[in-house]
């Protein structure tokens, strides 16, 4: 089972012939309503990839929070570590070009109220697979961090934002996952290099840096491993790295080898930068299944 502690929002998105600059206005022709949130779209991900999966988070007491649930109340997630604040629904104004290229400014709102406490010391043991990102309380995602190690669970983190995890929290994930940006800043904390290579030198943790259409690099106790991007015609890269997680925490869930669950997650994200949206362009399992046999692999 994965157990995604992480955040719930309402998404805003503007497709925009050009992204703006400073002070700058640009006008489109339509505005999107969708569910998003780091958390809720890797959760949404792990479970159209066939994962079970088990969400706590918070949404807001306002009209947005049921229109935020509905793709995971579709994928079959379970809500029920899911709590009302009295305060909003997380909010992201998203910005898209016509190269897929992307602007996101979000309000927290309800997300930083989660609390590790929704969640019982037994879930977090050996055969589940804690999820969490950057986007709750970080003091809260520290806490289920260390919980779930010494529960023997397995801990996947996306680090997005880049915030300063408590060190010793991050040294205790099985798997740091973060793109090139957020790599180069956990290495300036750090004095290492953002690459996989560096930082899993300087932790000591399993680290893979997805790159976009560099692919991505891995680096491990066994080594370094680097993966072209699967191709695609790029339409929104808005959910790929989040698709990517979740995918590549329920190949791990479900028994993968890493190489095989970072193929997996490679593909799956490809094919959300085919669609527009952030959960709305999720692949589903039978969908990456298909790209897979088209590459040779099952």
């Amino acid at each position: 089972m994965i157990l995604c502690f992480g955040s719930i929002n309402l998404d805003l998105i503007f497709p925009l012939p050009v992204l703006p600059q400073r002070g700058q206005t640009v006008l489109g022709r339509a505005m999107r309503v969708e569910p998003g949130g780091k958390g809720a779209n890797q959760a949404a991900a792990a479970a159209r990839d066939g994962a079970r999966v088990l969400f706590a988070g918070a949404v807001g007491a306002d009209v947005f929070a049921d229109q935020a649930l509905v793709h995971l109340r579709e994928a079959g997630v379970e809500l029920s570590r899911v709590v009302a604040a009295d305060i909003s629904t997380g909010c992201a104004a998203i910005c898209v070009d016509s190269d897929g290229n992307n602007q996101i400014a979000v309000a927290s709102g309800a997300n930083l109220l989660a609390r590790a406490d929704q969640v019982e010391d037994a879930l977090l043991v050996r055969g589940t697979t804690l999820l969490v990102q950057g986007e709750t309380d970080l003091g809260e995602t520290a806490t289920m961090i260390r919980r779930a190690r010494a529960g023997g669970a397995r801990v996947v983190l996306n680090l997005a934002p880049a915030a300063p995890l408590a060190e010793d929290a991050l040294r205790e994930v099985d798997y740091l996952v973060i793109n090139e940006d957020e790599g180069e800043a956990v290495g300036r904390r750090f004095g290492a290099e953002g690459s996989a290579a560096g930082l899993f030198a300087a932790l000591g943790v399993a680290t893979i840096v997805t790159r976009g259409e560099q692919g991505l690099e891995a680096a491990t106790k066994e080594g370094v491993l680097q993966m072209p991007a699967h191709k695609v015609t790029v339409v929104d890269t808005t959910a790929a790295g989040d698709c990517f997680t979740g995918v590549l925490a329920a190949g791990l869930d479900r028994g993968l080898a890493l190489r095989e669950a970072l193929h997996r997650a490679n593909v799956a994200a490809a094919l959300c930068c085919g669609k527009a949206g952030s959960q709305g362009s999720l692949p589903l399992a039978a969908d990456t299944d298909v790209a897979l046999r088209g590459q040779g692999r099952a």
